[in-house]
């Protein structure tokens, strides 16, 4: 709850925070090498404010979805705000509690989100049940893991703790639920651990 509280009090200062037109440059970097496709159901989890909904939307194309989750209310409705779009839903919803059927999206992204999970196992277990077989999973930075983590440290409060590990170890981890590690990066500049659900 406490973490939920915090970024509700400061949606109003996020995207200050993470200037879109600085990261833009990256984020297409990166999404170019996920290799998403027209038509896909995409779930942008922990989506804050909505930094990812037109790159995504950009590459779904007219028949595809983008759903955006966030546990912080004020963070969904901020980004509702600031999107039109039929291709575009937003849930306030626990990244351990999908509203979503099994089986039913096409690729999870989950960007600058992951060390604010309380329980990770459990957010690897509910994506594996809700991607379709062979769906794709994304743990994505696009700062390095320690960097990330002195600037948890340095905020302290409800997210002083809440720290990436190792990408090698998440990737271990997710290969015990029923993940494929495709891509395991751990760089000073990006972390990125790209996961395919098994076909069972």
């Amino acid at each position: 709850m406490e973490r939920r509280a915090y970024f509700n009090s400061v949606s109003d200062q996020w995207d200050d925070w993470n200037r879109e037109a600085d990261m833009l440059p990256r984020l297409e970097r990166d999404l170019h090498g996920f290799g998403i496709r027209r038509g896909e159901r995409v779930l942008d989890l922990g989506c804050g404010t909505g930094i990812l909904f037109e790159p995504l939307l950009d590459r779904v194309g007219p028949e595809g979805m983008v759903e955006g989750v966030d546990y912080a209310r004020f963070m969904v409705e901020r980004a509702a705000g600031k999107h039109s779009d039929a291709r575009l839903a937003g849930h306030v919803a626990d990244a351990a509690f999908l509203p979503f059927r099994d089986g039913s999206v096409d690729r999870i992204v989950c960007f600058s989100t992951w060390p604010h999970f309380p329980d990770p196992q459990a957010v690897l277990v509910e994506a594996h049940r809700v991607l379709r077989p062979a769906g794709i999973l994304h743990v994505w930075h696009v700062d390095g893991r320690d960097r990330i983590n002195a600037i948890h440290r340095d905020l302290g409060g409800a997210v002083g703790t809440d720290l990436l590990v190792p990408a090698a170890l998440l990737a271990a981890k997710a290969t015990r639920v029923g993940f494929e590690p495709l891509v395991v990066l751990d760089e000073d500049d990006r972390y990125l651990v790209s996961l395919r659900r098994s076909r069972m």
